[in-house]
């Protein structure tokens, strides 16, 4: 029964995550009340105190789950942590760390981007910009973490006043991002000048002033569009949120340490002897 509890407050964390980190928090915090000595319960409130910025406690708990299961697959998170703190110079520390030379091909690029953010917090962008260089950026074939690569590639060539050449890689980003994990189109949408509105329209700054967009679109046809526009994203809402809680399923559960009902069950038992 206890099991079955701390399993349900974990999937409940997993699913809002994304959406509602608070609550995702509460659910794994709980979770971890009910079993503290779980590597999974720790991980999960760790990541989800880190999604709620509540970066001491999230390195607390990260640490105490690298402890039980000695894995370092967290590692970037940790030293992402270490930035929230305002300790850039021990994050980039961890980077350099001989655990860093361990991870796996994914970790060490989120590890590059917390570095690289690192020297950005410390007024070093072009150093920044150059840690992020490479042949990651341009690789055979798109790799999971190639559209984040790209798009902190661009946001710090943008820091450093190289706007054309931002512009370049937050469209590559964009590219390579086929789960939406980037704003990668808005940030270049912002860069060409399109300002969107309250109710999701974009126009051109400075393209035209409000008397020529009224002379050219009544008002009728306004209203019209704008019913139409609010159906289509209405069932576009409903596929949206059935698509993000399996995103948010399955990206939780990469993160965090797979475990089966029999599994938590023996973990729990082991607790309470």
């Amino acid at each position: 029964m206890k099991a079955q509890l701390v399993g349900s407050h974990l999937v409940m964390a997993g699913r809002l995550i994304d959406e509602d980190p608070e609550k995702a928090y509460q659910y794994a915090r709980s979770a971890q009340q009910l079993a503290p000595r779980l590597a999974a319960t720790r991980e999960a409130l760790g990541l989800t105190a880190y999604l709620s910025d509540r970066y001491a406690e999230a390195l607390a708990e990260l640490r105490a789950a690298r402890r039980i299961t000695g894995s370092n697959h967290q590692w970037a998170v940790m030293a992402d942590c270490e930035r929230g703190l305002g300790r850039p110079e021990k994050a980039l520390e961890m980077a350099q760390a001989p655990e860093a030379k361990e991870l796996d091909k994914g970790t060490q690029i989120e590890l590059r981007i917390v570095a690289a953010g690192a020297r950005r917090d410390l007024g070093q962008v072009d150093a920044a910009v150059a840690m992020l260089q490479g042949a990651d950026l341009t690789p055979a074939q798109i790799e999971p973490w190639t559209a984040r690569l790209r798009y902190a590639y661009a946001d710090a060539l943008l820091e450093a006043d190289r706007e054309t050449e931002a512009r370049e890689w937050f469209a590559r980003a964009a590219e390579a991002d086929t789960d939406g994990i980037t704003d990668a189109e808005d940030r270049i949408a912002e860069l060409d000048g399109v300002v969107f509105g309250e109710e999701g329209e974009t126009g051109e700054v400075a393209a035209a002033d409000a008397d020529e967009l009224e002379d050219e679109f009544d008002d009728e046809d306004d209203e019209d569009d704008d019913e139409e526009f609010d159906d289509e994203d209405e069932d576009d809402d409903l596929d949206d949120e059935d698509d993000e809680d399996e995103d948010d399923d399955e990206e939780f559960e990469d993160a965090a340490p797979r475990l089966d009902a029999a599994e938590l069950e023996a973990g729990i038992e082991d607790e309470e002897q």
